[in-house]
């Protein structure tokens, strides 16, 4: 089993069928611009409301010319932490990581570790997509309950830094209407994974977070 160490990880959500979002773009410098840097999580009700969604980008700020080249890293595990019982423990993963071209997912299932080490969850039931490459149409597949797909998309995060700089310095009492998008241009690295709520222990909260784990 490998073993892999946390790199980065996003504050707990909490998702009850309704949206939720953590962002950054902006981490420490161990891991800002590279490849198991996190700049968003979101976790959703799906459109087919007895599913929930959850999605991690990744590497931030890619330019179009720089996206046709970006890979997901062979060596960072990206791990969904599933709280159920509300001690912000992990009580279930879902794990992602990529091999040649395709990412493979383990989960939901109950973790041999928790907290900043992790082992790929190989006895969890597995799922793969081929990775969408950049510029093509989505690939997403059905597995095991699971709806999945990894690849390039536009970064959907919308921030307006040079408004907020403006109101940091005093300059301006709020945002425009509107603003102006910091981000438009750019695209993240995305993983996406549809679950049926019933795997995770049907309705009710649960609390969730993304870890991006390094292999030792």
């Amino acid at each position: 089993m490998k073993k892999m160490k946390v790199l980065l990880g996003i504050g707990a959500l909490t998702a009850a069928g309704f949206f939720m979002v953590a962002a950054d773009h902006i981490d420490a410098p161990a891991v800002q611009g590279g490849t198991s840097d996190i700049t968003d999580f979101y976790a959703f009700q799906a459109q087919e409301t007895d599913n929930v969604v959850f999605v991690a980008n990744v590497q931030g700020l890619l330019s179009p010319s720089a996206t046709a080249d970006a890979v997901f890293d062979e060596n960072v595990l990206i791990e969904f932490n599933i709280d159920t019982t509300g001690d912000y423990v992990e009580d279930l993963v879902i794990q992602a990581i990529p091999r040649d071209g395709k990412m493979y997912f383990f989960g939901p299932t109950n973790p041999g570790n928790v907290g900043l080490n992790s082992s790929i969850e190989t006895s969890g039931a597995k799922s793969m997509v081929d990775i969408t490459p950049y510029g093509s149409e989505a690939i997403m597949k059905t597995s095991n309950g699971l709806k999945i797909f990894a690849g390039p998309r536009d970064d959907p995060f919308f921030m307006d830094f040079a408004q907020f700089g403006e109101i940091l310095a005093g300059n301006a009492t709020g945002f425009n209407n509107p603003g102006s998008d910091t981000f438009a241009g750019t695209n993240v690295m995305s993983i996406v994974v549809e679950v049926p709520k019933s795997m995770l222990g049907g309705s009710g909260t649960v609390n969730t977070w993304v870890e991006s784990k390094r292999k030792q």
